[in-house]
């Protein structure tokens, strides 16, 4: 008889191993390493950009062709990857894109061109891809063996990392090249990914007893086989949209915030870079308190909460008429932000699985991509400030695409 302590996976054909507790715990510890490692990689390489600009005399317009490689790649994965989770495990998959992603980051500094440059953040890009959807899935089977909705823990070590990351390039661009920096990096991410990696390979993939347990709303169909798959698709969808409108902020805030507080509000240039790291650092503090939060609340109650906050943080930090109060916007924006992408992405893979972790993080990816260029069109036809409200309008749609599917989540 199945108790706490021992969770017994799925029967496909033949007995699963038992998945004890302390193997739950060390599956947990694995995976937030691929998070961290993902954010930390990642931030570390956009921290060198500037000087593997000067290194290739790349034009700015050339650059930003080059930099498309890392999004042509990602998101050209995303699918397939879902596909590879399905034939040879979240797992196995995991750790070969954790690899991919450690061992690439040393190749953007050992080119002398634009094209060359591109090429290499193809295979960058492939490997950021990969691992997003691999290392979701895996956080998916690993939350409905815990029945616990500890997704937004997994995407704050993604965020710590990325912060972790950013810091340390900063230090040490002055006193590294980009090549000794990046290729002791990859050999970082190697390590972790192969000490993390260890244990992923070593435990099967766990399976709830008798249904599934991720942190779902009571009646919330969330087994790949409780739902019909014409509604599980729809629904997918509906949370790739809640995805994208998420990412687009982020990806917006990364790009404008500072320059919004340099340009509209003559913010120092030392004061205009702490708006990212201000609404960074309230993303991973949500994040932080994202599973407290989702036991309180819910899922529905949290997303649209989350979309609500957003949006009036976002209407303050675009235009408010002083610096300190803008701060304050994008503190809010952060909190408000923080857990959509992670609870939409958790209930998209227990719907339909690796697809639709796959599914949902392609269409989010897109939002991120389409972000920044959208902010700047915007504000070359009307202003910055004007345009940075599009990022309030697009998490108020996630609240209201959340409210009008709340009873379709649940059948």
């Amino acid at each position: 008889m199945p108790t706490r302590n021992k969770i017994r996976t799925a029967i496909l054909g033949r007995r699963r191993p038992v998945v004890t507790d302390r193997d739950l715990s060390r599956l947990r510890a694995a995976i937030t390493a691929f998070f961290f490692l993902d954010g930390f990689v990642f931030a570390g390489w956009v921290a060198r950009i500037p000087a593997i600009k000067d290194r290739t005399s790349a034009s700015e317009g050339a650059l930003g062709l080059a930099l498309l490689g890392v999004s042509a790649g990602g998101t050209a994965t995303m699918m397939a990857t879902g596909r590879l989770c399905r034939r040879f495990g979240n797992h196995p998959t995991t750790v070969a894109a954790g690899a991919l992603l450690a061992a690439s980051v040393a190749l953007p500094p050992l080119t002398h061109s634009a094209l060359a440059l591109g090429l290499v953040l193809l295979v960058f890009g492939t490997g950021f891809g990969a691992l997003n959807v691999a290392m979701n899935s895996a956080a998916v089977d690993l939350i409905a063996a815990l029945r616990r909705p500890v997704m937004p823990g997994f995407h704050a070590a993604f965020s710590l990392g990325g912060m972790a990351g950013a810091g340390l390039g900063g230090l040490i661009a002055d006193h590294l090249s980009p090549t000794r920096h990046l290729s002791l990096l990859a050999l970082f991410g190697l390590l972790l990914a192969a000490v993390a990696g260890r244990t992923l390979i070593s435990l099967p993939a766990p399976v709830p007893p008798g249904g599934p347990g991720p942190a779902a709303e009571p009646g919330a169909g969330t087994s790949p086989g409780g739902a019909r798959p014409d509604g599980a698709r729809w629904l997918v969808a509906v949370f790739g949209l809640i995805a994208l409108c998420t990412a687009y902020g982020e990806g917006a805030m990364a790009d404008w915030a500072a320059l919004h507080l340099h340009q509209d509000l003559d913010a120092s240039a030392g004061l205009a870079a702490a708006g990212y790291s201000v609404f960074a650092l309230m993303m991973a503090v949500g994040r932080l308190s994202g599973t407290v939060l989702l036991e309180r609340l819910g899922q529905t109650s949290t997303l649209i909460a989350g979309g609500v906050t957003a949006a009036a943080g976002m209407l303050l930090g675009s235009l408010a008429p002083t610096i300190w109060l803008a701060l304050l916007g994008f503190a809010v924006t952060g909190l408000g932000l923080a857990n959509l992408f992670p609870v939409a992405i958790a209930r998209a893979g227990a719907l339909t699985g690796p697809g639709g972790v796959a599914a949902a993080s392609t269409l989010g990816y897109c939002g991120m991509l389409l972000g920044p260029p959208t902010i700047g069109f915007l504000a070359d036809w009307y202003s910055l400030p004007t345009a940075l409200t599009t990022v309030a309008a697009l998490a108020a749609v996630s609240a209201v695409v959340t409210y009008g599917t709340r009873n379709a989540a649940r059948t």
